[in-house]
């Protein structure tokens, strides 16, 4: 038989050998007598030895401590079942928080582990991988007598107190001694890194990254191959998803007394279940009121609501949407104020929002590779003056994604709603519709801000949420605009013009989801190549899912409208959302205004390379403030703001050195 047979290999008929594939790997098992059973005190199980080497999973530091003054020597390797890939974050964050915790237990224990390290008479070790899972203590003494205790029981007070069940073994001398010394020692070389007294001494996590283990093993040895296990999906999903079921009971069960105990009586046990019934109906009248709009990037395919999409839609029904969705915009034309510019805005905004389905399984995939989540965005705002037609503008995108309309009001925006809605809703975009500064500030901030939501669950179908908003959104903090797609409009039409218009309700009633559908063919056949780019260490930058949806967008809107492409229809890139000059964007406009109309509000200090601008108001010094790149240096006094003179001349292209030249630089 070939022992080096996979799982999966299969026999000249084509049919997988259920023999051999049980024999793949084989075990090591060790053999031995029931001699008899006995009750013991933990400390009886250990006396007469001098001499410890311990592997221990869940360990209590605190029991520990008490248990190596009992010895002359002592090495312990510690390991955690909370790790459940040994990716390389995953073994700094668990090295770091037990040092921490050996660092904390000393102090209160007054143990100092620091001298015993020191004196050569402990040594411990923080498992890297997890090719032992074995709780083993092998006890020596001078006289040569040896004992190794094996079983079910972690180094902790509660396993060898009787506090809760164990299987707890011994086998007294030399020939168990060796052979599972054998095991250690090989699981210490290959598997482990020594904690080192700098290394307990140190204070500041992220000041000392180099004292993390992992790190002192790499710079003694030059290399290490840090391994993911990648083959425990199983084990790390049933992990996970007792985590998250455990989340969704907390609101639902009893409270606790003061002294943390849960008193469970029948009709506490009623109350329960009739919680946790009405949130599971509330959580399925969430799904069917919501779309479900799943994207199958593995096989390319797209499914709406369990029923699979047409990705193949025929060429007079892209045509009908494309122009419909041009003529959409076109009717822009007759606003006033910044057309052009809110036609650009408009298209950059539904660019993004047709790849919004894409973003979840793409930062996973970001997660994973310890890449960054900053260029692909599941937040997005658009805000300005009202009649701007933000609402109807976002009603007819996901009209041309899913068919239908869906919104929330901006009164039931918080984080625990949102979160809620982006657990159970999947693929196309939630739109909060109307949103005051003031629930803005309170709720939004702190949800865009959450970057790990849907990291530790390993979803891949949560959907983006889209906010609306009118003036009163005085200004966006920088943590939220490098978070979010922002589309700030400044046009709109009269309260007259707004009645008589009906262009909104002919393309919302004729447009169908032709156009959105070949837009996903394509987008299935880019997204594989994104997402290798995405693995690759070595790529040259953030693999750009913008830049490739708009060139898709071009290509069908080319091919499927004779007329001549608008202006504003253009291929995009991640620096037409995020660069500073369109982050920026009210900023510079408000000191260019101010430049031209009210030179007094400037002071010009060539001397100190200085540049001060008077906003009138603190609060729209403010708002400004918030939108000025870092490299300006700019700050508030008062309604104030004082930046670099050179480097304000850069940004906002206006000479201030000459004040009597109106041109900006080109």
């Amino acid at each position: 038989m070939n022992e080096n047979l996979s799982l999966f290999d299969t026999d000249e008929s084509g049919q997988v050998s259920i023999e051999e594939s049980n024999h793949a790997n084989k075990i090591d098992v060790v053999k031995m007598d029931f001699v008899e059973a006995d009750s013991l005190y933990w400390d009886e199980l250990f006396d007469g030895f001098n001499k410890l080497y311990a592997i221990t999973y869940s360990s209590g530091i605190g029991f520990i401590c008490e248990l190596l003054q009992r010895f002359s020597y002592s090495e312990i390797i510690f390991g955690n079942e909370e790790v459940m890939s040994y990716s390389l974050q995953e073994v700094m964050a668990y090295q770091l928080k037990t040092i921490e915790r050996l660092r904390e237990d000393m102090s209160k224990s007054k143990n100092d582990l620091i001298s015993k390290i020191d004196d050569g008479n402990l040594k411990m070790y923080l498992a890297r991988k997890r090719l032992s899972h074995e709780k083993i203590y092998m006890l020596e003494a001078d006289d040569g007598r040896k004992r190794t205790i094996f079983g079910s029981a972690n180094l902790s007070r509660s396993a060898f107190t009787g506090y809760q069940r164990e299987n707890v073994c011994y086998i007294d001398g030399d020939k168990a001694f060796e052979w599972y010394m054998d095991s250690y020692e090989a699981f210490k070389t290959d598997c482990s890194d020594s904690i080192t007294v700098s290394a307990l001494k140190c204070a500041d996590d992220g000041e000392y990254l180099e004292e993390i283990p992992v790190m002192k093993t790499v710079k003694v040895k030059k290399a290490l191959v840090i391994e993911p296990e990648n083959d425990l999906k199983d084990e790390v999903r049933f992990t996970i998803d007792i985590k998250n079921l455990s989340n969704k009971f907390t609101s639902f069960i009893p409270k606790a007394d003061k002294k943390g105990k849960i008193i469970l009586s029948p009709e506490k046990v009623k109350i329960t279940k009739r919680r946790i019934v009405d949130a599971n109906i509330q959580e399925k009248e969430l799904r069917s009121e919501y779309p479900q709009l799943v994207m199958n990037v593995a096989d390319g395919t797209a499914e709406l609501n369990g029923k699979m999409l047409d990705l193949n839609p025929d060429r007079e029904s892209i045509c009908n949407d494309v122009i419909l969705f041009l003529q959409y915009m076109n009717g822009y034309e007759r606003f006033h104020g910044d057309v052009g510019g809110m036609q650009s805005r408009y298209f950059e905004f539904a660019n993004w929002f047709f790849t919004t389905p894409f973003m979840a399984t793409i930062r996973n995939i970001a997660v994973k590779y310890n890449q960054n989540l900053l260029p692909y965005p599941v937040f997005g705002l658009l805000y300005g003056q009202s009649k701007a037609g933000k609402t109807s503008f976002l009603e007819t995108l996901l009209k041309m994604m899913i068919g239908q309309k869906t919104k929330i009001s901006a009164p039931d925006f918080t984080r625990s709603t949102i979160e809620n809605l982006k657990r159970n809703v999947m693929g196309a975009p939630i739109i909060v519709d109307d949103l005051t500064q003031s629930r803005f500030n309170q709720h939004a901030i702190e949800t865009i801000k959450n970057d790990d939501f849907g990291v530790v669950d390993n979803l891949i179908t949560y959907p983006a949420v889209v906010i609306s908003a009118n003036e009163d959104v005085k200004a966006v903090a920088a943590e939220v605009i490098r978070r979010t797609v922002i589309c700030r409009v400044q046009a709109g039409l009269t309260n007259t013009e707004l009645m008589k218009s009906n262009i909104v309700r002919r393309v919302q009633r004729n447009i169908g989801t032709a156009f959105y559908r070949e837009y996903l063919r394509h987008m299935f056949e880019a997204i594989p190549e994104l997402l290798e780019d995405l693995k690759d260490d070595e790529s040259a930058g953030a693999p750009d899912i913008l830049k490739v949806s708009s060139e898709i967008i071009c290509d069908i809107i080319s091919e499927h409208y004779d007329g001549g492409m608008p202006i504003y229809i253009r291929k995009l890139t991640l620096d037409d959302y995020f660069n500073e000059k369109v982050t920026g964007a009210y900023a510079m406009k408000t000191i260019q205004s101010a430049w031209i109309v009210n030179r007094r509000a400037f002071v010009i200090d060539k001397r100190v390379n200085q540049l001060r601008y008077n906003a009138g108001q603190t609060w729209e010094a403010d708002r400004i403030l918030k939108e000025l790149p870092e490299d300006l240096e700019a700050h508030k006094v008062r309604e104030w703001i004082v930046m670099e003179l050179d480097k304000a001349c850069s940004f906002f292209d206006i000479n201030f050195k000459k004040p009597g030249i109106l041109s900006r630089f080109k």
